[in-house]
């Protein structure tokens, strides 16, 4: 398998200054609408970074579930490794790549945890097998076999018959508040596009062009 052979040519679009709104989080709303309306491939799923406080950074996708101006959200388990890791350093990392548009939005921020009653209406909004599994899933945990999971989840179906799944003590969101944000648009022979926003002192965002 010769792995230096595989390469793609970047053609579809290119990137100004002119064609960027001033506010990174409009641009980004602009990008994340056509990456919907290009039916890429699970447009809200992104890479989070975060840190050990041994120094070792650790990568997996997870869904943004929306976004505004104080922030993106997504939903997990406040017992999972990641969660541990934002606990010990909020400082994380977000990626979105969108390869049906030769596109990729490199996002860094703060994390804090999202409000009980933010995470009650979203928890609220997921079909009813994905609220038994938050209560199901010790995430990050070592479990013995996939038959122990599903005779738990069982258990747990049991339980919440004919009642509403409550919301676990251990289970919610997390917002990323940007401090940067880099807009990333592939061209040909690799001199593609990049363009960084980073948040200035006074709330304002300055815009730079990086080289490729």
């Amino acid at each position: 398998m010769d792995l230096a052979a595989i390469r793609d040519e970047y053609t579809r679009d290119g990137l100004s200054r002119e064609s960027l709104d001033d506010d990174p989080f409009q641009q980004f709303e602009r990008w994340f609408q056509q990456a919907l309306n290009s039916e890429a491939a699970t447009p809200n799923a992104m890479s989070l970074a975060t840190v050990a406080p041994n120094g070792q950074p650790s990568q997996r996708t997870v869904l943004l579930k929306y976004f505004d101006e104080k922030g993106l959200v997504f939903f997990t388990n406040y017992e999972s490794r990641k969660a541990k890791e934002i606990a010990g350093n909020p400082q994380v990392s977000l990626l979105f790549y969108w390869p049906e548009l030769e596109r990729q939005v490199h996002i860094t921020g703060s994390t804090e945890r999202v409000s009980t009653g933010e995470s009650l209406k979203y928890f609220m909004s997921r079909p009813l097998g994905s609220r038994i599994g938050a209560w199901v899933s010790n995430q990050s945990s070592v479990v013995g076999s996939r038959q122990l999971l599903l005779a738990k989840f069982d258990e747990m179906k049991r339980k919440f018959q004919n009642q509403e799944v409550p919301l676990p003590s251990f289970w919610g969101g997390f917002r990323v508040t940007p401090l940067s944000f880099e807009f990333w648009q592939g061209r040909p022979n690799r001199l593609h596009d990049r363009f960084l926003y980073s948040l200035q002192e006074g709330g304002e965002w300055g815009m730079e062009r990086l080289a490729p």
